[in-house]
């Protein structure tokens, strides 16, 4: 799926602790073990266990249990346990459980969004935007798609997507519409998307043989206009729904039988709540 090297996970934890704990060293405990439990206080989708245990092992710590990855745990359930020097054990609890945090609930909210989707329309796929936040972007990555969603853009490198701020360079937007079969010759393994905010737009865009539609913003009973018309008129297009979608209204939009949804809203969901529990060996 997704492989962090051990440099990776160590300038993690290096970013965290430079130098060193100045809480236990001014402890100087030098002669005790201790066992770290990380256990979770609600219903979650477990996600980059294998890098919080790996964080253990690099620390010479001994994993004595984990759930991997997209295995699906209940409230009090307990997702990773290790054990090793007092200090050591101090230096990586908040960093590992940290991680946990976060990754379990991208994954758990991503897994809640792609079950309501499922529900009301099993044709449409649950697409994530490339709106992670800074620096953590292949973190973000592996819980959505231990969530079951999958990436929308990984980059810009890999995807063809035009926004209204590219047609500033034309005379208007039928000059625009022309320039599509342009484009499409010269990327001729790429799917031409493009973005519209009106059922007039996506009419033409249409007409002018784009690849996908990414209707973005759009209320629904103007998403359900476009989505017969394509229908009747241009069956292969695919059409996405993006714009303020969360858990709360994905639903409706799965409903009006688009071929997917493009959301941010899981990097910006919050923390798992975890709990962990530090007892001497």
């Amino acid at each position: 799926m997704i492989n962090f090297s051990d440099n990776e996970l160590l300038e993690y934890l290096n970013d965290d602790i430079p130098y060193l704990d100045l809480t236990t060293y001014l402890q100087n405990i030098n002669d005790k073990k201790a066992k770290l439990e990380i256990f979770t206080r609600e219903d979650i989708i477990v996600s980059c266990s294998e890098e919080a245990s790996r964080i253990a092992i690099l620390q010479n710590c001994k994993v004595e249990y984990f759930i991997p990855s997209k295995q699906k745990l209940k409230a009090g359930d307990k997702i990773l346990a290790f054990s090793g020097d007092y200090n050591t054990i101090h230096k990586i609890w908040r960093t590992v459980q940290l991680l946990l945090e976060y990754s379990c609930k991208i994954a758990t909210y991503t897994n809640n969004m792609k079950k309501k989707i499922e529900k009301v329309n099993s044709s449409c796929e649950l697409l994530t935007t490339r709106k992670t936040y800074p620096f953590s972007k292949k973190f973000c990555i592996k819980s959505i798609l231990v969530g079951q969603a999958f990436p929308h853009r990984l980059n810009l490198s890999e995807t063809i997507l035009f926004f209204a701020h590219h047609r500033i360079v034309y005379k208007n937007d039928e000059e625009f519409y022309k320039e599509l079969k342009v484009f499409k010759q010269k990327a001729p393994e790429k799917k031409i998307v493009v973005e519209v905010t009106t059922f007039e737009d996506a009419k033409a865009v249409l007409e002018a043989k784009a690849d996908v539609l990414q209707l973005d913003k759009l209320d629904i009973e103007t998403i359900k206009r476009i989505v017969d018309y394509k229908n009747e008129n241009f069956a292969d297009v695919k059409l996405l729904a993006t714009g303020g979608i969360n858990l709360n209204n994905v639903e409706e939009y799965a409903k009006t039988q688009v071929d997917a949804i493009v959301t941010s809203s899981m990097y910006s969901c919050g923390m798992a709540n975890l709990g962990s529990k530090i007892s001497l060996i």
